[in-house]
This record gives structure tokens, C-alpha cells and sequence, in this order.
């Protein structure tokens, strides 16, 4: 796995080499660093679901079952008049609900899929305060993968 990941190329080589359980840990500190977006307890229900290790599937299924129906109802179209914070708030559901799914073995990409989810919220939020920083949510991203690989 490489030491310092600079680019996304490396950042997904590092998440792939990853087991489903390791991917969903990493999933949540992602969902972490753009947690501030949403005040819905479903989503620090299912950050801690991420790291759990004690929960049943069955109990994982229900978190996922719930920010999944979280993601859908803050669904919002995206464009001219769109609500930001609330379409911030969407992302941060969806990035939640990638990190738990295991339809259709996506639990293997988890991390990939919350990662990109969760940039999306940090657009919006860039977007909603109309600022963009110097150090983006993709850098941060890399960092804690490499926080999380030492």
C-alpha cells in the first residue's frame, strides 16, 4: 500500500487493498469529517454503526435502512434555485448509506463511494458559503486513509 497518497489513483489503490469491515471504518471517518452538515441523529447512528464491531448484520441493515430512507427524503434537485445546505445534507445521507450497503457486494467499494459522497457535501457546502479553501475534502480524504493504514 503506498506511504503517502497524493492523487486519487493511489487514494482508491489503498482503500481496494482493503477487507469489506476495514473499508466501512474508513467509510466512517469519512462521513465524520462532513458530519457537521447534518443535525439528523441517523447519521451518528450510523457513523458509530462504521466502527461497531459488536452489531449484528441485521442491526447494520437497519442503519443502512434508515439513512438510506434519510438520503431519499433530502433528496433535492440541483440547480439555479437549489436549497445547498439541504442538498449538502443529501450527500452527507448518501455517503452514509454507501459506507453500510452490502446489496450487490458494494460493501467491497464502500469507502470509494462514501468518499465521493461525501466531497459532494463538502461542494455544496463551498458552494452554500460561497468560499473555496486551499485544502480540499479530497486531500483530507488522504489523510485519514493514511491516519487509518499506519
Amino acid at each position: 500500500m503506498p506511504s503517502h497518497i497524493n492523487n486519487d489513483q493511489s487514494f482508491r489503490d489503498a482503500i481496494n487493498q482493503l477487507k469489506p469491515d476495514q473499508q466501512r471504518e474508513l467509510a466512517g471517518k469519512f462521513i465524520a469529517s462532513v458530519a457537521h452538515l447534518s443535525s439528523d441523529p441517523r447519521i451518528s447512528r450510523a457513523i458509530k454503526a462504521t466502527s461497531d464491531t459488536s452489531l449484528s448484520a441485521q442491526e447494520i441493515e437497519d442503519v443502512y435502512k434508515a439513512v438510506k430512507a434519510f438520503a431519499t427524503q433530502t433528496y433535492t434537485a440541483c440547480g439555479q434555485d437549489a436549497d445547498w445546505g439541504a442538498q449538502a445534507e443529501h450527500f452527507v445521507a448518501s455517503a452514509a448509506a454507501a459506507a453500510l450497503s452490502s446489496e450487490d457486494d458494494q460493501s467491497a467499494k464502500a469507502a470509494w463511494k462514501t468518499a465521493m459522497q461525501a466531497r459532494m457535501a463538502k461542494n455544496c457546502e463551498m458552494i452554500l458559503k460561497d468560499e473555496g479553501g486551499v485544502a480540499n475534502e479530497a486531500e483530507n480524504q488522504y489523510k485519514l486513509t493514511e491516519e487509518f493504514l499506519a
